[in-house]
């Protein structure tokens, strides 16, 4: 079960969303970014990031892999 309180891990305090790729911030979360729930820690991917990454991310990799 994934702990709800993750979410708010990868969000900023003025309720922006982080890139964990490249750091890139959105107001939000864009329903474009992709969400990857790793060691039980949700990390969200701007649109390049996951394009970039697709098969990494559909074969559930770690990004610390890629």
């Amino acid at each position: 079960m994934v702990n709800q309180k993750t979410h708010h891990e990868a969000e900023l305090a003025d309720g922006q969303t982080l890139c964990a790729g490249c750091g890139a911030v959105a107001e939000d979360t864009p329903p474009t970014w992709t969400c990857s729930v790793e060691n039980g820690e949700r990390r969200y991917f701007c649109d390049r990031c996951a394009r970039e990454n697709i098969r990494a991310i559909e074969g559930r990799l770690d990004s610390s892999w890629w």
